[in-house]
């Protein structure tokens, strides 16, 4: 082993005898189901923010909108992080105090849970049809997480992609067992700032190796639709070609998935006052602004090295992103060869990758685990478990969970933003429009909320594997159609069937005043 690949390794064990510490104490604070799954309601301002933020920005973060802006310019990670920075902020306008009062009100300690009680699901269906599509989701989210592990080890060290990826399940699976959603959440605190302090190093140095930001701009220039919002680049025909309204929209269109993500959303439920929501909007608008702009400058930055023949081409399949996620990958061992000081910090911004992997996949792991043990077993199927075989059911699940995303993503040739997009379809089309629906209509009923659920999901793989190869202007991200026609769905089936009856619209009621 070599000497920088001697001080990678130092700083990431390091880092993750930290995070696996973290969840030792965590485990100190873990009592109950509750705890386990909610924390007890006890987060501040500041976790709260940068554990959902955290947790919301997996590994295409650092792997995949950098790969994407790498692969073919500003345009389709631009778009994209537009639409993402608007989403989180609605999010957490309209979304996160109205959902931690009604939660509170209701005792509800998962999504499902609090849908069911939203709408006096006495049958469990809501609850079923949640916890249901909670698991076919997160299995593959989870497995992108894992797949950026593999392909980190893979990229640095020349070992096995799939033994790479199963050491770092077990890792993660490790601390998130053990402290459950405290440890997820302090975790990811931790994670943010190492996160945030990987992409300015990074891009830092990849800007002074390349010759200066004036530079940068000069090299990347030379791809034609490289640095434009209303162009891309092709890699098979080696020019521009446009980026239109349709285009836009579509990427765009990724924002409206964060009112359906489970493992947000629980941040929003865990805080301990909802007046200091206010102040966790702020401080996490400000983070998520900065941390995909440069996430996406960092793809210029990178072909702009390529470019100025700095670093060897990432594009080894001109219709492939694939191998242009591990830009930051290169752009760390490349820091490492400066000597021993600079190997720690290339270090550190890999633990950096790893950091984003797990901020997510263990809020995942969680939202997952709660929906069998809590949700499926116990509520659906009536099997009361004590306090002690609920938490080794919920254990147990999460392993379970993240054997099957291991499978997922055995091939070393997935993409991480692939996987991510298709995921991140399935819960904003699933969840996103119930929930907006059910804190701001009194008419919702149950019925639309279960024909919302059925048709929003169903409709991301009918448009995802029939409509969307037909090309055209039929290739629109499945989120936005899928999106609309749960919105539909929701408010034709609720005004065609009886109205709630007047205790829900006096709860109702309630927690608008509150919010």
């Amino acid at each position: 082993m070599t000497t920088a690949q001697i001080g990678i390794v130092i700083s990431i064990l390091v880092y993750l005898a930290m995070m696996l510490l973290v969840g030792f104490v965590s485990s100190r604070e873990t009592n109950d189901v509750k705890d386990f799954y909610l924390g007890g309601r006890k987060l501040g301002p500041f976790v709260t923010a940068m554990s959902a933020e955290a947790s919301d920005m997996s590994s295409y973060l650092l792997m995949g909108l950098p790969g994407v802006a790498y692969f073919s310019g500003i345009a389709d990670a631009g778009w994209t992080a537009v639409g993402l920075i608007v989403g989180t902020y609605l999010n957490w306008l309209f979304t996160a105090k109205r959902l931690r009062n009604y939660t509170e009100k209701l005792d509800a300690i998962t999504i499902p849970d609090y849908f069911k009680k939203r709408f006096r699901d006495t049958n469990n269906v809501i609850l079923a049809i949640g916890a249901i599509f909670i698991i076919v989701f997160f299995v593959p989210y989870t497995a992108s997480g894992f797949s950026a592990c593999g392909k980190l080890f893979s990229s640095l060290f020349g070992v096995n992609y799939q033994l790479a990826m199963i050491v770092s399940a077990i890792i993660i699976v490790g601390y998130t067992t053990t402290g459950g959603f405290l440890a997820a959440s302090k975790t990811d605190f931790i994670q943010s700032i190492v996160m945030t302090a990987a992409l300015f190093f990074v891009i830092g140095y990849g800007i002074v190796t390349a010759g200066g930001l004036d530079q940068v701009i000069a090299n990347a220039g030379q791809l034609e639709g490289f640095l434009s919002l209303n162009a891309t680049y092709d890699n098979v025909s080696l020019s521009g070609a446009p980026y239109g309204l349709f285009n836009k929209i579509t990427m765009f269109a990724w924002g409206l998935g964060y009112f359906g993500m489970p493992h947000i959303l629980l941040r929003f439920m865990a805080i301990r006052k909802p007046g200091e929501l206010k102040l966790s909007r702020r401080i996490a608008s400000v983070w998520v602004v900065f941390s995909l702009a440069i996430a996406v400058f960092l793809g210029v930055v990178g072909r702009a090295m390529t470019q100025g023949d700095v670093l060897e081409s990432l594009i080894d399949d001109p219709t492939s992103s694939s191998k242009a996620e591990t830009l930051i990958v290169v752009i760390a061992q490349k820091i490492s060869e400066n000597g021993f000081f600079f190997a720690l910090l290339a270090g550190i911004v890999l633990a950096g990758i790893l950091a984003s992997t797990m901020s997510t996949a263990d809020s995942q792991l969680i939202a997952a685990s709660s929906s069998v043990s809590e949700n499926l077993i116990q509520e659906t199927f009536g099997i009361k478990l004590s306090e002690t075989a609920a938490m080794l059911t919920a254990r147990a699940t999460l392993i379970a969970v993240a054997v099957f995303g291991v499978i997922i993503a055995w091939n070393p040739n997935s993409s991480v933003f692939g996987i991510v997009s298709f995921a991140w379809a399935g819960f904003g089309a699933v969840f996103g429009p119930v929930m907006i629906l059910s804190l701001y209509w009194k008419r919702v009923n149950r019925y639309g909320a279960i024909a919302g659920m059925i048709s929003g999901g169903a409709t991301v793989f009918i448009w995802k594997y029939l409509v969307r190869p037909m090309g055209g202007n039929w290739n629109l991200y499945e989120l936005a159609p899928a999106f609309l026609v749960a919105i539909v769905f929701i408010v034709v089936v609720s005004l065609a069937t009886p109205a709630p009856d007047k205790e829900i619209e006096n709860e109702f009621e309630q927690v608008s005043k509150m919010s």
